[in-house]
Formats: structure tokens, C-alpha cells, sequence
């Protein structure tokens, strides 16, 4: 067995194909622990993907997924055969999380690393007020909306798209503001902020009308207001086959119909 062989961690969802991928992947080219690991071979789909680049965040260790779910956007093809050569090819992606402090109605503190987007939305019937303010200055006084959402780069395809937020190239220095189901102002479809901004989002008559809030998949309920900015320090690093790396697929993204 190679030397890099020997340094691969197989990690898998819990979906049958991707346990069966893992027992047949590791019985192949053998199983480190991921914390002996310098690759980690994420088998499964996108949400797990996620969570694997948030479990192994600023180690320095690499993410080499393959599809074993259902979209896989962010996933290379699965192949058995040939996987050391794939990862020696691999092109590397370095990305910088977002970092959320919330603050509770109830006056607690709670801080996440988000890969994808931090979202706030309407936690009962009534819409939203939300008031923005971008680098200590409000540019929104109050939008009413269903929710809004700061998303990096990586995660402009996700949530952020389907609200109808722009796609973001992955080297692209900004961030999209993206309200999801404005009422007023009406016809504000949000905004590209530099990826050096803070954001605050204070929240107006919180007991009537209450917002959670979430870093990817760490909720936070009834906020009083939440703070967004890049991650200084915080890094993961995904590998991508280099005939299908991200900033391709980002780009064909946008010109599907």
C-alpha cells in the first residue's frame, strides 16, 4: 500500500450506499483514523459533506468527497478503482466559513461557524421586522420579510439560490445579503457585501413577531439579534477532480434553465 494510501480516513452517511461504499473503500485501500488522516474521503451527500468539513475545520486536513447521495453538488463522481490517483490530481479549494453570534431574547449567547449561509427567519405567522445594519452603519431600517440571509460564495447555490439570491463565484471576495419573501420594501432583492463586512441584523417587536436564526444546521430560536462576519482564522479545504472543479460547476449553474 502507498504512503498515501495509508493516510486516507473513509468516513460515510448513514444511507446504505454509502455504508457499502465505505466497507468496500476502506477494505481496498486500507482505514486511518481521521486524526492520523491527512485526507478524508467524505462518502455521502452534500448536507454531509458539510459536516465533515465541519468536523475536521482548521486541522489542515482535506476533504475528498464522493457522491453517495442524491445531488451531490459538491461531490466528485464515485469510482472505486483508481482513488489515490484521483486525490494526487485533485485540485485544492480553501474556504472561509462565516461566524455567527447570536443574541437571545432571553439574553444568551450563542456562537457557530457557518460553510453554507446563516439564515433568520419568522418562527409564527407574522412576518419579520428586521433591521440591517452593514460596518456599524444601517443601510435597512426595517425590511418585513419571511427571512433574510448572509451566504459565502460556497453556499450561493443553496438556500441562497433558491431565494433568488445571485451565484457567487468561489474566489469571489463578497458575500450575498438575500431576503427571502420581502414585503416591504417591496422591491429590495438584496446585496453584495465585501467579504471584509460585519453584519448585524437587530430585530424590531421580537416578542410579537420572533425570529430564529441558524449557522448551517446550529439553531438558535427566539434571537434578539445576530452578528455575521468571514472567519479570520477558520479554514477547510475540499479537493475536486480537476475536469470538474467547483468554480466550473458554479459557473455552468448559471446557465441552466
Amino acid at each position: 500500500m502507498s504512503k498515501a494510501a495509508s493516510r486516507l480516513a473513509f468516513v460515510s452517511s448513514d444511507t446504505a450506499d454509502a455504508k457499502a461504499a465505505l466497507e468496500n473503500l476502506s477494505a481496498r485501500y486500507g482505514q486511518s483514523s481521521v486524526e492520523d488522516a491527512e485526507i478524508v474521503v467524505a462518502l455521502g451527500g452534500d448536507g454531509f459533506l458539510l459536516q465533515t468539513l465541519r468536523d475536521t475545520m482548521s486541522t489542515g486536513k482535506k476533504v475528498y468527497g464522493m457522491n453517495r447521495g442524491t445531488i451531490g453538488f459538491l461531490m466528485n463522481e464515485y469510482r472505486a478503482g483508481g482513488l489515490v490517483e484521483r486525490i494526487a490530481a485533485a485540485v485544492a479549494e480553501t474556504i472561509r466559513p462565516l461566524e455567527m453570534l447570536a443574541l437571545t431574547h432571553a439574553g444568551e449567547t450563542v456562537s457557530a461557524l457557518a460553510i453554507n449561509e446563516v439564515a433568520l427567519w419568522r418562527q409564527s405567522y407574522q412576518t419579520a421586522k428586521i433591521r440591517i445594519t452593514v460596518d456599524e452603519q444601517v443601510r435597512l431600517e426595517e425590511l418585513n420579510c419571511d427571512g433574510v440571509m448572509i451566504a459565502t460564495p460556497a453556499g450561493s447555490t443553496a438556500y441562497n439560490l433558491s431565494a433568488h439570491g445571485p451565484i457567487l463565484p468561489l474566489d469571489a471576495p463578497l458575500l450575498a445579503l438575500t431576503p427571502v419573501s420581502p414585503f416591504r420594501p417591496r422591491r429590495w432583492r438584496g446585496a453584495l457585501l465585501s467579504n471584509k463586512a460585519t453584519v448585524r441584523f437587530d430585530i424590531l417587536e421580537p416578542e410579537k413577531r420572533p425570529v430564529n436564526a441558524a449557522a448551517d444546521h446550529t439553531e438558535v430560536k427566539a434571537v434578539a439579534s445576530v452578528t455575521v462576519r468571514e472567519s479570520p482564522t477558520a479554514t477547510a479545504t475540499l479537493l475536486f477532480d480537476p475536469n470538474h472543479s467547483w468554480n466550473e460547476r458554479i459557473l455552468a449553474e448559471q446557465f441552466r434553465y
